[in-house]
């Protein structure tokens, strides 16, 4: 590794971390996303996370708060980094083709398929309240124990 990509790799750490500190299981080869979703069972939330400003300030903030305050949590959650881990970001977007890329982005996964996806712009344009409880709702209303 050289040593721009070792400085890369410090800022992107802490962006990671957020989530996974917050239980979350990064998923970061194409492997690791086939081997979770097409096994998976009950709900996941996923994340697709980056590095953008509202990421950091909005999605990530949010969906930890939402997960400390709400009632039921979901069976799984993952993570996948867009822009890092490129193949792994890729695979998981092809169980939601119905949705055009979008990062960051917080997706809803239930029975099999996608129960709900909040994009990049609605993400961008709300502030981290709101998004929280936007969130909390959706996971209210779609896990129920």
């Amino acid at each position: 590794m050289n040593a721009y990509e070792e400085f890369m790799q410090s800022v992107y750490k802490p962006m990671r971390e957020h989530l996974v500190f917050a239980g979350f299981t990064e998923l970061v080869t194409e492997e690791d996303v086939q081997g979770k979703m097409d096994s998976i069972e009950g709900t996941a939330l996923i994340v697709i996370n980056s590095v953008c400003g509202c990421a950091a300030g909005q999605a990530r903030p949010a969906v930890i708060e939402a997960l400390q305050e709400v009632e039921h949590q979901p069976t799984h959650l993952f993570t996948v980094f867009a822009g890092q881990d490129k193949e792994a970001t890729a695979k998981m977007r092809e169980y939601f083709p119905e949705v055009p890329p979008s990062s960051p982005s917080i997706a809803l996964w239930k029975d099999g398929e996608l129960a709900y996806f909040m994009p990049r712009e609605e993400i961008e344009i709300n502030q981290m309240e709101t998004i929280k409880e936007h969130l909390l709702g959706v996971l209210k209303q779609f896990i129920t124990a």
